[in-house]
């Protein structure tokens, strides 16, 4: 906690020492392209209190063995023995052209499947990332899931997508061990 009266001092100094660390500022925007393409979920938008952590493949997360257990343990180990029958994937636009921010309709196979719940162009990749959540009907392989033909309806038109469910960006997170 910094007081107020000292937050400008501070934030000099961060900002000196980490010049030697290649600290650089960066806008909201920049921020919000760098978690889509490491596929960062946002509260409120890629997760809520209506999907559980499995839908949002944050199923590491889950401490299974929590000692006393947790409210709705049970259910969620159901669902992961039968497996989730909607789950967030991330997608990078075939086209380079078209932006995605989010609400943009997920077609797979032609059919309207779920919604881009977080949407930006993304630097790395060379085009227009976004995190949806697709309904997958009943409980299918990664395989199934990743080979589906993908599009996403941007303001009219259907743009071919590539899916992924690993970060399209350091999907090993070897960039932030070191």
């Amino acid at each position: 906690m910094v007081p107020t009266e000292f937050a400008s001092a501070v934030f000099d100094l961060v900002v000196e020492a980490g010049s030697s660390y290649g600290l650089r500022l960066a806008g909201y925007h920049a921020m919000n392209s760098l978690r889509i393409e490491k596929a960062y979920r946002h509260w409120g938008h890629d997760i809520s209190p209506d999907e559980t952590p499995l839908e949002a493949g944050l199923g590491f997360c889950v401490a299974w063995e929590k000692k006393g257990g947790f409210i709705g343990r049970e259910a969620l180990l159901r669902t992961r023995e039968e497996g989730v029958r909607q789950r967030l994937v991330q997608f990078v636009l075939e086209d380079p052209e078209p932006l995605l921010y989010h609400d943009e309709p997920i077609l797979r196979q032609g059919q309207h499947v779920g919604r881009i719940t977080s949407g930006m162009y993304g630097h790395s990749p060379g085009g227009a990332v976004g995190l949806g959540y697709v309904d997958l009907g009943r409980p299918v392989s990664v395989a199934e899931i990743l080979s589906a033909h993908y599009e996403i309806d941007v303001a009219g038109r259907k743009v071919g997508a590539r899916a992924s469910l690993k970060p399209l960006y350091d999907p090993g997170s070897a960039r932030t061990r070191t």
